[in-house]
């Protein structure tokens, strides 16, 4: 393993990706992200690609990869001039045949534009006479059902003092439902407060804090108390695993995710909304019960 190799692989281990992490982000195949670790160049498509490969596992990381290209030149294969003539001289071509497409492209086109407008003006008419069939049919049902209401309903001439007897009845029990409402607690899980990396939220009206994540793909996975000590397993997990600690007694958990797009938490059965979209990121969650 070359130095180059060797400082991107630290690198990549400090943000807690494994290499389909790394693939998955760059999009660069893993047989490449593996030669360019073990500096065996040779596989490479060609030198250009080599350069190209580097700048984007170093940006990946978090190093600056100018910096990286310049500090490790000696180690990088310059590009040969053959490659250079080779691609000025299929530039032509490539030039030809792409005037050419461009030049059918604007013989059709026309047709086309017609083609669609017609398409548009049918699906608009279309959308038009169902709206209007819609809304023919419910006035017809509003002018029928007065009629019927009118011949079926005569004047009441004794109701009129029980009528007015319900409603006294009715609005008790209301009231009664209404207070029995108010005095359910509602666990809240407050929107977060991000800083860098790091997002806190909040979480009150319960008394209880189980924390469940659940993995979709290769990510990492930790979490630690307030003094720092490790609560579970901090490794990368796998697709189907799940990850269940209870933070009750701590009150607090600090979660640290590898790949969040990868992994779901749940507080008390309830999935945190994440505040922010980045993929490393921690997650800091404080209990305050009774509130």
């Amino acid at each position: 393993m070359t130095e180059l190799g060797t400082r991107l692989k630290e690198a990549r281990l400090s943000k807690g990706y494994s290499l389909d992490d790394l693939q998955e982000i760059t999009k660069i195949q893993k047989r490449y992200l593996v030669a360019i670790e073990e500096g065996n160049y040779s596989i490479m498509p060609g030198t250009f690609y080599v350069r190209a490969f580097i700048k984007q596992y170093a940006d990946a990381v978090g190093l600056d990869a100018e910096e990286i290209l310049d500090e490790f030149k000696k180690e990088i294969p310059h590009q040969q001039k053959e490659e250079v003539a080779q691609s000025i001289s299929q530039s032509p071509t490539r030039r030809k045949l792409s005037t050419r497409s461009t030049n059918r492209l604007l013989e059709t086109m026309p047709k086309i534009i017609v083609g669609l407008f017609i398409i548009v003006i049918l699906i608009a008419s279309w959308f038009l006479f169902q709206k209007k069939m819609s809304t023919n049919q419910p006035d017809e049902e509003v002018e029928d059902t007065p009629l019927e209401y009118e011949q079926q309903v005569p004047p009441p001439t004794t109701d009129p003092v029980e009528e007015e007897e319900t409603p006294a009845e009715d609005t008790e029990a209301p009231v009664e439902e209404e207070e029995v409402e108010e005095e359910a607690p509602v666990q809240t899980i407050s929107a977060g407060v991000a800083d860098g990396e790091t997002t806190t939220y909040t979480l009150t009206g319960t008394d209880t804090m189980n924390i469940r994540i659940e993995v979709s793909g290769e990510t990492w996975v930790g979490i630690r108390n307030a003094q720092g000590s490790e609560q579970v397993d901090d490794r990368v997990y796998a697709a189907g695993e799940k990850v269940e600690f209870d933070a009750t007694a701590n009150a607090y958990a600090r979660i640290r995710l590898g790949n969040a797009n990868n992994a779901k938490v749940f507080i008390n059965d309830e999935q945190l909304q994440y505040a922010q979209t980045i993929t490393t990121q921690n997650i800091i969650i404080t209990l305050q019960p009774g509130e």
